[in-house]
């Protein structure tokens, strides 16, 4: 039989050793998760990945970090509560871009 729950999506926040950024859109992450997950809504694993550590990524994103990833989109310099939560209803929700 198959499993009907569907597999959560993993959101990749790209990042650096010494990031004050990166530790900001860290938090916020977290409460949004927090938030999504308290309404019912989908609010997935986040994985962090140092762009030290994926040369081709590093020359790409160095300077745009912190950078959120789902599958093919990203979120380029995730550093603002609503960008990133537009970012994850579009992702997740299937929201489009809000005006």
């Amino acid at each position: 039989m198959d499993d009907p729950s569907p597999t959560l999506p993993t959101f990749v926040l790209w990042r650096t050793a010494g990031c004050g950024l990166c530790d900001e859109t860290r938090h916020l992450l977290r409460l949004l998760l927090a938030e999504r997950a308290a309404a019912g809504l989908v609010a997935p694993a986040v994985v962090e990945r140092d762009l030290t550590d994926h040369p081709a990524v590093e020359r790409e994103l160095f300077e745009l970090i912190p950078v959120l990833e789902l599958g093919d989109r990203r979120l380029k310099l995730a550093v603002r509560l609503e960008p990133i939560r537009a970012f994850l209803a579009e992702q997740l929700d299937g929201a489009g871009p809000r005006p």
